[in-house]
């Protein structure tokens, strides 16, 4: 049985690089981001001489792939395979900790010419390998697409696409037979596109779900609380349908895109975050699946970096957790999750303005953070240590970040309409200590500095404010339950502006488009 041949170990949380960006940072760089976010295990799509060089001697452990358009000439050689191993493996080890070779990428689907040499393309690359002495170190497989199974739910009647049965049990036998594993590339995001509404979007984001929301599997009555689990099984199901029960599973490939076009509305940094961050703690405290519970699932991460020069969709060019300067495109939320990527838990991230944003933008975006959004802009005063440097791009940076050290870095409380962005670089200069800052004289509470209650007056003030009333229209949308409620209407509250010093100029923004944020959810006003 699958429980008895498995040994257990701790899964691990790998990410993919992909290259595809106008300003592809060095593998210098890479490796640099890589050891500061404690990733330890890395796929790249080629077996690039560079960057097998930069990973020397850090322990990471990397895995290295045949491209597709490699892969004829490899199935169809003997020595073709031992060249192309002799020198993007054999040359770089055991400086460079390569553990598996990836041959060629949803070949099926992607090459389905190619499926009648994969499995020897797979037995030459081991070939070499076993000559070199190092089949018991590296292992050889090759990723699939989760469409390659058909009748995925419920999982216990998935079956691999037949069409591919002369492939895939020699595959299988080949897998069994050097100890390797079934490469499995998981999307969620996808399947719930596909689903035309079938798919809850709670149940892609491995959102909690009331028992009455599980899935559950009739034949076998395993209960299902999210997407990526039921397509693991269905993986297991279709391998034990072909008789082969003890194949270990990675996911070499599982994300969900951070923005997308029209089409794509729920291509969301939200929506990316909640999924990478519930899929990394998912699959670091070793749950396993319902069938094989406590089995780990190790997940690489599609992808370390946004590939602008992807072709095709919006959503394409946005899977990528950090920008190419090394910014996170989105802070994870992974407090108690260990330490890789767990880059939200130190007190080093801050809101900024972006460079290059629009004034009237960060004007308004400022106005709203000192009144409504109910920050401490005191020490924005003139004679006060955040005055200078005495422009709106400054000033904004200090408020944006107190709002978001104040919302507990929420999703969505960095934008202000994209006129603000996320660092790890500390804003704070001279005298001017921005909140969030680590080891300043100033009480943190979880990283974040003690904010103003909801009932408090903007303290610095005084008794100098400017009541205003101001109206703004607004459209806000509201999901309860699986219920959305939208509402189109008035929204009148007073605003506080501190009066400025003699001479100082009184912000009042007033007919400009602001962006506020209602719990986690941003709303748009403009005002009349």
């Amino acid at each position: 049985m699958l429980e008895k041949s498995f040994e257990p170990c701790d899964a691990f949380i790998g990410v993919n690089l992909g290259t595809d960006l106008s300003n592809m940072p060095s593998p210098t760089q890479v490796v640099a981001l890589l050891k500061a976010q404690n990733i330890r295990q890395v796929r790249l799509f080629d077996a690039d001489r560079a960057m097998l060089l930069a990973l020397a001697n850090t322990g990471i452990q990397v895995i290295v792939s045949v491209p597709n358009e490699q892969l004829l000439g490899i199935g169809q050689s003997n020595a073709t395979a031992a060249n192309w191993v002799a020198r993007n493996v054999i040359a770089h080890v055991p400086a460079t900790n390569i553990t598996s070779i990836a041959v060629g990428s949803e070949v099926l689907t992607a090459l389905p010419n190619a499926g009648p040499i994969l499995v020897s393309a797979l037995k030459f690359i081991h070939s070499a390998l076993v000559a070199a002495n190092l089949d018991s170190q590296i292992r050889v497989s090759t990723p699939h697409s989760s469409s390659i199974i058909l009748d995925s739910f419920p999982p216990s009647q998935a079956f691999f696409n037949r069409t591919w049965d002369p492939v895939m049990v020699p595959l299988l036998k080949f897998l069994q037979s050097t100890g390797s594993y079934l490469m499995l590339n998981v999307y969620p995001y996808y399947d719930y596109m596909q689903s035309n509404g079938v798919i809850p979007l709670d149940y892609a984001l491995f959102r909690p779900l009331p028992p009455t929301k599980e899935a559950v599997d009739a034949n076998t009555l395993l209960h299902y609380t999210n997407v990526f689990d039921a397509v693991v099984d269905a993986a297991y199901f279709a391998m034990s349908y072909l008789n082969f029960t003890n194949i270990p599973i990675v996911v070499t490939e599982s994300g969900w895109p951070s923005k997308g076009d029209s089409s794509e509305p729920d291509a969301t940094l939200e929506n990316a975050n909640t999924y990478n961050s519930n899929l990394i703690r998912h699959v670091l405290n070793n749950t396993g699946t319902p069938k094989h519970p406590g089995i780990a699932v190790s997940t690489y991460i599609y992808e370390l970096y946004n590939e602008d020069m992807r072709p095709g969709s919006v959503s394409e060019k946005n899977w990528g957790l950090f920008d190419s300067n090394g910014e996170p495109v989105y802070i994870l939320h992974l407090t108690g999750a260990g330490t890789v990527l767990a880059n939200d838990t130190t007190n080093q991230t801050f809101c900024v303005a972006k460079d290059g944003a629009d004034r009237k933008m960060l004007q308004a975006a400022l106005d709203w953070a000192c009144g409504p959004g109910r920050v401490d802009c005191s020490p924005l005063l003139q004679g006060k240590p955040c005055y200078e440097p005495n422009n709106v791009a400054a000033h904004a940076t200090y408020a944006f970040n107190a709002y978001f050290q104040k919302m507990a870095k929420s999703p969505g409380t960095c934008d202000f309409k994209g006129v603000a962005t996320i660092t790890t670089t500390d804003p704070s200069h001279s005298s001017c200590i921005f909140p969030g800052s680590a080891g300043r004289n100033r009480t943190i509470v979880n990283g974040t500095s003690l904010a103003p209650s909801s009932n408090s007056t903007v303290s610095g003030c005084h008794s100098q404010y400017i009541h205003h009333v101001v109206s703004f229209t607004f459209t806000s949308s509201v999901i309860i339950g699986n219920f959305r409620f939208s509402a189109v209407g008035k929204l009148a509250f007073i605003t506080r502006f501190c009066v400025p010093p003699t001479g100082g100029e009184l912000r009042g923004g007033q007919g400009l488009r602001r962006t506020y944020t209602v719990g986690q959810r941003a709303v748009v006003s403009t005002a009349p």
